[in-house]
C-alpha cells in the first residue's frame, strides 16, 4: 500500500522551517501532499493560488511532493479524500507540542484511522513562525535568511502593495 502523508498549513509565508519539514517528510512517505489550508485566526498576505505557486517553485526538486489547495475543508476530510493515512505536523517547542497534541486528539476523534506524525523542527528553525516574520517585515526588518529567495521577493512586492 502506498504511504501518503498530508502536511497541512497556511504557508503565509513559506519559510525554510516549512521546507525542512517538507523535505524530511518526503523521505518518509511515498507521496507527500502539501495542503494549503485557510487559518481563520490569521490574516494572509498571499492568496491560495499565490501560495501554491510559491510552494511549487520551492519543491520542484522533490518529485513525490504535490501541492493542493484546501481552502474550506477539515484537515481529516481532506486527508480522507486524498487517500492519506498520515498527517505530518512540525513541533518547534513545548508550546507547539501542547497545541499540536490537542489538534491530533481532535483529528483522531474525527478520523481514527488517520495517524498524526510529529517531526521536531531543526533547532535553527525553532524560533521562526510565519506570523513573526510578517511582523518583522512589516516594520522594515530583513527576513531573507528565513525564507526562500523567491518568497522574499514576493513578500517585498506585497508590502509595497499594502503601503499604496
Amino acid at each position: 500500500m502506498k504511504k501518503i502523508g498530508l502536511f497541512p498549513g497556511s504557508f503565509d509565508p513559506l519559510t525554510f522551517g516549512h521546507l525542512d519539514l517538507i523535505t524530511r517528510g518526503s523521505a518518509l512517505f511515498d507521496e507527500l501532499v502539501v495542503g494549503i489550508f485557510t487559518n481563520t485566526n490569521k490574516t494572509s498576505y498571499f492568496t491560495p493560488e499565490e501560495k501554491s505557486a510559491l510552494l511549487k517553485e520551492a519543491v520542484k526538486n522533490l518529485p513525490n511532493v504535490k501541492i493542493v489547495l484546501q481552502p474550506q475543508v477539515l484537515t481529516v476530510k481532506s486527508a480522507e479524500d486524498l487517500g492519506a493515512q498520515f498527517l505530518l505536523r512540525g513541533v518547534r517547542n513545548g508550546e507547539d507540542l501542547t497545541y499540536e497534541q490537542n489538534i491530533a486528539a481532535m483529528n483522531h476523534h474525527l478520523a481514527p484511522t488517520i495517524e498524526t506524525v510529529f517531526l521536531l523542527s531543526d533547532p535553527k528553525y525553532t524560533f521562526i513562525s510565519s506570523s513573526m516574520l510578517k511582523e518583522v517585515l512589516r516594520f522594515g526588518g530583513d527576513i531573507s535568511t528565513f525564507v526562500p529567495k523567491h518568497v522574499n521577493q514576493a513578500l517585498k512586492e506585497k508590502v509595497k502593495q499594502f503601503e499604496q
